[in-house]
This record gives structure tokens, sequence and C-alpha cells, in this order.
């Protein structure tokens, strides 16, 4: 496999584990898990100063709350503020709701589901500054934490579904849905924004083409006369106007298809 793609995974996952770590990962688990590329040390610095730049904390915690925004935390707080009252639960008590749901207990549901309401903020905070935002992560959070409670009710009645562990490993799936679906959105908006940079690109292609054409011929021209003194094609000058609503001020509009 080409290396360079080799150290993108392995930073990833890197990048992964300081997050189930809290945002902190030790040096020596960093030079261990790029020890099979065989980097120099001056390669290794960057790698550190890339963590760190994304609030990877090394050899102590990062500070979760670096990368949010005034209303991110206004929002962080209404939401912790909401919960307030729900009760804080110790490991085992949420081993036991999970037992419970897979018992088939409906109660239980909620007591797990209301157990790991604040943990889904923690988690969410470990993603924040990455182009979504808070509210979004902590929703996306809670929708899988949703769907995992509801994976271990099926699990106890049909085992050998979606989970198949033991009820004091159910947290820990929870935990990694939550961190899933934050991931998800991150990589959905990137993809996302990639597609609407693409776009305006294309519309801003065409429409300082048809200014250039428009400035010189002293009026607004029409899709076939910018095809033919750009050389740009039919069809993308009509995609463009298309993905533009047909707001490109120089080209004729009167010919929408």
């Amino acid at each position: 496999m080409n290396q360079e793609i080799v150290f993108a995974q392995t930073l990833e996952k890197v990048r992964r584990l300081a997050r189930e770590q809290g945002n902190s990962i030790r040096e020596e688990q960093v030079r261990e898990s790029f020890a099979g590329l065989e980097l120099g040390e001056a390669q290794m610095e960057m790698v550190f100063d890339y963590l760190r730049k994304h609030n990877v904390g090394i050899g102590e915690p990062g500070d979760q709350d670096a990368f949010m925004t005034e209303e991110e935390r206004d929002y962080l707080q209404m939401y912790l503020d909401e919960i307030e009252g729900l009760p804080v639960c110790s490991d085992g008590q949420r081993t036991a709701y999970a037992m419970s749901v897979m018992a088939g207990d409906r109660a239980a549901r909620q007591q797990l589901t209301e157990s790991f309401l604040r943990e889904v903020a923690d988690i969410a905070r470990l993603y924040a500054g990455q182009g979504v935002p808070l509210e979004d992560l902590i929703g996306e959070g809670n929708v899988a934490l949703a769907v995992g409670v509801e994976i271990l009710a099926q699990a106890g009645q049909a085992p050998g579904g979606s989970f198949d562990g033991k009820p004091s490993e159910a947290c820990g799936m929870l935990a990694r849905r939550v961190m899933d679906a934050c991931e998800e959105c991150i990589r959905e908006r990137a993809h996302q924004e990639k597609n609407d940079k693409r776009i305006a690109d294309r519309v801003n292609r065409v429409a300082d083409k048809a200014g250039q054409l428009s400035e010189e011929l002293r009026r607004k021209v029409t899709p076939e006369e910018l095809s033919q003194e750009t050389g740009l094609s039919g069809k993308a000058i009509r995609d463009a106007m298309r993905l533009s609503g047909f707001k490109i001020e120089d080209i004729e509009t009167d010919s929408k298809a």
C-alpha cells in the first residue's frame, strides 16, 4: 500500500485513540503507532505539532473548549442545565441498566439513555472546531445513542444481531456509536462543502467569462454567443445557469432549457 495512504490511516487511528482517551495521548503511543513507517525525528515532530493543533494533548489532557465558539459554549451550558437534574450513574449502574434493557425492560431504556446524555456532550466537545456546530454534533450523538439502546433491546430478544457482546460491554458500544456519528457528521459536512465549492467554482467561471464578453459587446450575451466566443460547452453554461438559479446577470435568461 502507498506509504502516504498508510501514514494518513495511521494518523487517523492515533486521533481516534486520543479521542477515546479524552483528547489525550502519550508520546510513546504515538511513536509506537508510527513505528512501522520509520519516520525521522523531524517528521515525528510534525506529527506531534499536527496533533497539538487539533487540540490533542501529548501526555496531558487537551483543552476541550479551545475550539468552541461563544455560541457553542452557551449552547453547551444550556444543554447541561437541561439535564442537570438527571442522576449521575456509576459504570455498575449503567451495566445494570444495559442488562435490564437486554432483558426487555422498557423503563430501563430511558434510564440507560438518560445516564449517557452527559457523555454525549463530552464526546461531542472532542470534535469541536472541525466544521460542524456543537449543537449538530450533540444532536447526532443523541440519535446514535437512541439507536444504540434500541440495538441492545433487540439483542436481548434476538441474539446474534448488531450487538452480541455482554452487558458490561454495552457502554463501550454506545460511546463508540456516538463517536462514529460525530465523525460521520463531520465527513458529510466536509463532503458537502467540497461539492458546494465545486459548484461555486463552475458558476463563477461561467459568470467571469460572461462578464468579459458582455463588457466587450456592451450588452447581455446569450448562452450560444458565450459558447461560441469562449469555447465553453453549451452544457457547461446551461448547468452553471441552473446552479445559480438563473442569476448570472450578464447572460440572457429567456431560454432556460
